[in-house]
């Protein structure tokens, strides 16, 4: 079955798809600066929570490898600001503060054993490239709980793009889906157009047709009337950043969608790594929501199609835990109370399939 390959690791650099010119065009660029790779996160080259993670780790790979610096000490000061170039990309997906934190315990784990410049360089890039591999690995693992959860026939709906595109492996809820098509369920699944981007429109159908899994492409507003319908069996979406107590931010239109699900009793689940919780943050209102342009919700691709008035685009919204049903996660299966669950599966042992 197809799966899509957003980014990697190449002699040349790191090479990307371009996923702004999916599904008309499939074009990829290589990058060997680091700030070639900060802007391609920033203007979404590349998307999707888990796979900024992997840009920003190979991100930091690319700025410690191409260094100038003739010391460690020189290096230390060059990594501070390479991922503080790094961390101001996107504020709401953790897994890009997550990687550059990992990085950086590798980088002084490394220089307290060597002074080899060459050696540490190597060290970060082969860093970088075990986060891209476990990112594999965990969704792998999060489509095999989840797989469990879905309907053996029918219709389920997702929202977004939480596809191979958004993490460099099979996807989260997208992984979710395809484990379950692959062992024999019968899906065909709802794709809301995901406005104003068309995520779910330009990349999660490409994914879907592409892989050979029934799909129906719908709007945003007509999520009310397939789910009133009875033949939602279940929604599975991803995750930017779940906060201790399971409220979870994810692409804007999720929180009606699960406001929506809970009123015809269809079971709402969310499909994230472990490196999404946020413990740190006790509930939603804490998550930090990204404000972008006005005008993508003013201009499609480039065209205009409202007239030149003030717009609002929050690129994400909090749904509240009560409206979640469970949590797949590579480590397991999260349920109520999250505070409780979240919190065990965080401290748990990592599985050996993704230890190093």
């Amino acid at each position: 079955m197809y799966v899509a390959q957003p980014i990697a690791w190449t002699v040349r650099g790191v090479t990307m798809l371009d996923q702004r010119r999916l599904p008309a065009e499939e074009i990829s660029y290589t990058y060997t600066d680091y700030r070639e790779v900060a802007k391609a996160i920033r203007e979404m080259v590349i998307r999707g929570a888990p796979a900024i993670g992997v840009a920003a780790a190979m991100g930091v790979a690319l700025g410690v490898l191409h260094s100038s610096a003739e010391s460690v000490d020189a290096l230390t000061t060059e990594l501070r600001e390479i991922c503080a170039t790094l961390s101001e990309t996107r504020p709401t997906a953790v897994d890009l503060s997550w990687a550059l934190e990992r990085m950086c315990i590798r980088f002084a784990e490394f220089t307290a054993q060597t002074s080899d410049l060459a050696k540490i360089k190597q060290a970060m890039v082969e860093e970088a490239q075990q986060i891209h591999l476990e990112k594999k690995a965990t969704d792998e693992g999060i489509g095999r709980f989840g797989a469990e959860f879905m309907p053996r026939e029918g219709q389920v709906m997702t929202q977004c793009n939480a596809g191979a595109l958004a993490t460099g492996g099979i996807g989260t809820a997208l992984g979710v889906i395809r484990v379950a098509y692959e062992q024999g369920k019968k899906l065909h699944v709802l794709v809301p157009e995901t406005r104003p981007y068309l995520q779910g429109a330009r990349l999660t159908a490409w994914e879907l047709h592409k892989g050979g899994i029934p799909l129906t492409l719908i709007t945003d507003n007509m999520v009310g009337h397939f789910l009133k319908s009875g033949k939602v069996g279940a929604i599975v979406t991803g995750a930017d950043r779940i906060a201790a107590n399971g409220d979870t931010a994810n692409k804007i239109g999720t929180y009606q969608m699960a406001v929506l699900a809970k009123e015809n009793s269809v079971p709402f689940y969310i499909a994230a790594p472990v490196s999404t919780f946020d413990l740190s943050i006790p509930d939603g209102d804490g998550i930090p929501i990204e404000e972008r342009s006005a005008a993508e919700v003013t201009h499609l691709q480039g065209v205009r199609i409202a007239p030149d008035v003030h717009a609002a685009h929050p690129a994400f919204d909090v749904t509240p835990a009560r409206y979640i049903a469970a949590i797949f996660t590579e480590r397991g299966v999260a349920l109520a109370p999250y505070t409780e669950s979240l919190r065990a599966l965080a401290s748990s042992p990592q599985s050996a399939v993704t230890a190093r």
